[in-house]
């Protein structure tokens, strides 16, 4: 794409995708503001019309990250039974796919906020908060038919997501699925069978 196709609107785009592909190649470590630029095709000055520095770049690519990541158990959910917990498994199930497929993507989504972030276009960290809201709602809405764990109104969502993202972080990039304890179990055996609201 030429720098004038980019700069009628396609820039912003062209830089975030370029982010992405950079993170899923070369880790975190990878993402510059001179590589997203060099890889979409412009000059290395080009990105400051979207983007004041790299952690306002990276704040757009986390959400996008989080579209994706939603998107993943969205996915999974639809092709579920309707069940309470079939729903529930299915959305941990779209969490690990988007862990283990996007490593890159899931650990920046993930990393603590840097303080940086207070410099970010406030537009872009309205996006980036709405994303990682979204996808919490889709694990909140899964967990909302069973009782509260503890007698907590949070606890049941709290503890799965503590579940599911542990296991991520633990074993999704464990395709032996061998643990010093021994062969790691599926998730859907280890995530237990919670009651349902009365």
């Amino acid at each position: 794409m030429s720098p004038e196709k980019h700069h009628h609107g396609n820039l912003r785009e062209a830089l975030i995708t370029a982010g992405i592909e950079l993170l899923e190649t070369g880790g975190l470590e990878a993402l510059t503001l001179r590589k997203c630029a060099a890889k979409a095709g412009v000059s290395h000055a080009a990105p400051a019309h979207h983007f004041n520095g790299l952690i306002s770049l990276k704040a757009a690519i986390i959400a996008r990250c989080y579209r994706m990541f939603s998107a993943s158990m969205d996915a999974k959910s639809r092709q579920a039974e309707a069940s309470p917990r079939a729903q529930l498994l299915a959305i941990c199930e779209g969490y690990l796919a988007f862990s283990r497929d996007h490593g890159a993507l899931f650990q920046i989504m993930f990393q603590p906020k840097p303080k940086a972030l207070a410099n970010v276009n406030p537009q872009i960290l309205d996006e980036l908060n709405a994303e990682s809201s979204k996808s919490y709602m889709i694990l909140r809405t899964a967990c909302a038919p069973f009782a509260p764990v503890g007698g907590h109104d949070q606890g049941t969502e709290v503890m799965v997501w503590a579940l599911v993202h542990g296991y991520a972080v633990l074993f999704a990039n464990q395709p032996d699925k061998e643990t010093p304890a021994g062969t790691l179990p599926e998730f859907a055996h280890i995530l237990p069978d919670l009651p349902l609201r009365n």
